[in-house]
């Protein structure tokens, strides 16, 4: 009789912790350990080399704490061209959520989620799932609306940018039009995105007109 092959629960699982802060990076790097069949490949400050740090270890998963200043954290992480490896993100507040998951991100955890949650969250990510946790990602998941008007306001800039998504232009043209750089245009996209609760360009092109923000 042939064996039974191991669960997905019962593989290991290789997790590479990235944080600015080296002790609340150790932190979540002794909680990870504490789970069975998973390993910590290393521990990594420089939110930058990420991508590089990942491959370089042969992560099956990333975990970023955002720290503090997660608005900077959060640009980092739109500006981070290809994506390597899924990466869960640990977030202060619920403010940062829904972009977090707009930029990239497979999953979306407060920054006190216990080990038990947390590991959920690795594996699923790990399978090519999305997951957030409602405490840390409020409105993740479509537009949020009161009597037709968002919430989350597009800013100018945003209003801006998203007149030019509707032309079809791309980063690079939406850069060169508004002369800002590639990498804050793709800023302004995700969060564009986060605010229609939109996965795709397309898609919060078609919402923004339903919600009559722009006219095609």
């Amino acid at each position: 009789m042939l064996d039974s092959p191991p669960s997905a629960a019962s593989s290991e699982l290789r997790v590479l912790v990235v944080s600015a802060d080296p002790l609340a990076g150790a932190g979540v790097a002794a909680l990870i350990a504490t789970q069975p069949n998973c390993v910590v490949v290393g521990l990594e400050t420089d939110e930058t080399a990420l991508d590089a740090a990942a491959a370089s270890a042969a992560a099956d998963v990333v975990v970023w704490d955002l720290g503090g200043d997660s608005r900077r954290a959060l640009r980092k992480l739109a500006a981070r061209d290809e994506v390597q490896v899924p990466l869960v993100a640990l977030a202060p507040d619920q403010t940062v959520g829904a972009q977090v998951l707009a930029s990239g991100a497979r999953g979306v955890l407060a920054r006190d989620a216990d080990a038990d949650r947390l590991l959920a969250c690795l594996r699923a990510a790990g399978l090519g799932l999305v997951v957030f946790d409602p405490d840390a990602a409020a409105g993740a998941w479509g537009p949020r609306e009161r009597g037709g008007v968002l919430l989350d306001d597009l800013t100018p800039r945003e209003t801006e940018v998203l007149r030019l998504l509707a032309e079809g232009f791309s980063n690079k043209t939406i850069a060169s039009r508004l002369g800002i750089s590639d990498h804050t245009a793709k800023y302004h996209i995700n969060a564009i995105m986060s605010k229609l609760g939109a996965r795709t360009r397309t898609e919060a092109v078609a919402r923004a007109a339903r919600l009559g923000l722009i006219l095609l």
